[in-house]
């Protein structure tokens, strides 16, 4: 029996040398590895593109961000143009009771700015008013006198001379419907030669291309713009004393004035 027993085989454990070569830190070391392997390469992915800026200025050429998509529509743009103003022949200034003068204005000038909105970018002003003003230093109006001015067929006296001074011209411009409202403030010198000069006559009106405001003695009705820009102006004023008893006596001072003047209005296409 015991030789029997001493017959069976036995089991070995691995040999020290063979342990030696599997080490339990290993795993670990493989695993460390994979992750500091896997985060690299994710690295190598993401980093051009989140922190490259190359690749952000690429980016926002591709995808730019439209003003038009994030509010909708563009708003309206503010822009100033150039005016100017020309008078013309077949003018009537009328005071009092008097009939009227007959005025050939051609030759006054004016030039101005007027400020408006627009629809969009490039596209003219319609349907849109225009707040225009007129610089005074370059507005000139010609003066009544026997050249320009007849009175009931016969031109003025030699002498005779009534010169007009503007100190306010201003208001709004309708261009689609051609209507035309202007503030008009002017002292009017009358004189004779060099013998008499009287305190001047303040005339302040709105000049208006529709229906005057209606005094006791005067009105009128003007014309709109037309395609080219021509255009009637009428105003009713009143003029106060003035203290001068030659003048107050010979037109009844206070009294009414009526201004009605032919009119060229045109406008600069150079918004700024």
């Amino acid at each position: 029996m015991n030789h029997m027993g001493s017959c069976e085989p036995k089991l070995r454990s691995p040999t020290p040398h063979i342990l030696s070569r599997i080490s339990p830190n290993q795993p670990a070391k493989l695993s460390y590895f994979s992750s500091v392997q896997s985060k690299r390469s994710r690295t190598r992915i993401t980093a051009p593109l989140s922190s490259s800026p190359r690749n952000q200025q690429n980016q926002n050429q591709e995808a730019p961000i439209s003003t038009a998509t994030v509010t909708g529509r563009k708003a309206p743009e503010n822009d100033a143009y150039g005016v100017e103003f020309k008078t013309l022949g077949g003018c009537k200034l009328g005071i009092s009771r008097y009939p009227d003068f007959e005025y050939d204005a051609r030759g006054g000038t004016g030039t101005g700015s007027g400020r408006g909105k627009r629809a969009a970018a490039n596209s003219d002003l319609v349907g849109e008013v225009l707040s225009v003003s007129f610089d005074t230093k370059t507005l000139y109006i010609p003066p009544l006198m026997s050249s320009t001015t007849r009175f009931l067929g016969l031109p003025l006296p030699p002498f005779l001379k009534i010169d007009v001074v503007p100190d306010l011209f201003r208001g709004t411009i309708d261009r689609k419907s051609g209507q035309v409202d202007l503030e008009f403030r002017a002292k009017f010198w009358f004189s004779v030669g060099s013998i008499y000069r009287a305190p001047p006559l303040l005339v302040e009106t709105v000049l208006t291309s529709e229906e005057s405001s209606k005094g006791g003695l005067r009105s009128g009705k003007g014309e709109r713009l037309d395609e080219e820009g021509k255009c009637r102006l009428v105003g009713v004023a009143t003029v106060d004393a003035i203290d001068d008893f030659l003048m107050d006596s010979f037109l009844s001072l206070p009294t009414e004035c009526l201004a009605s003047l032919n009119a060229q209005i045109s406008f600069t296409a150079d918004a700024v």
